[in-house]
């Protein structure tokens, strides 16, 4: 599902909401998310999962075209570790 998908799923449950609405609402809570990752903290939706930063140290990797080494910088990457009640619905125990 894209954004748009969801954004359009929403509007259509909530027939009270005008679409504009809920995409500002969908806008906002990615913002709210991106912008708890980049300063480093982690985000929980309950049920759902987390979402939080990792660091990658720098390291020697090698280019596989040419098998030089090359040297790659740390590196923040996003994690997310899904919840148990999305583990156990994806598992078909729910």
């Amino acid at each position: 599902m894209i954004r748009s998908e969801l954004i359009q799923k929403l509007s259509d449950e909530n027939p009270h909401l005008y679409q504009r609405d809920v995409e500002r609402i969908v806008n906002a809570v990615f913002e709210e998310i991106i912008e708890a990752m980049a300063s480093g903290n982690r985000v929980e939706l309950r049920g759902f999962g987390a979402f939080s930063v990792k660091q990658r140290d720098a390291r020697t990797g090698r280019n596989p075209r040419t098998g030089e080494s090359v040297a790659v910088e740390e590196k923040h990457v996003p994690f997310f570790k899904a919840g148990k009640l999305l583990r156990d619905r994806l598992n078909g125990d729910a």
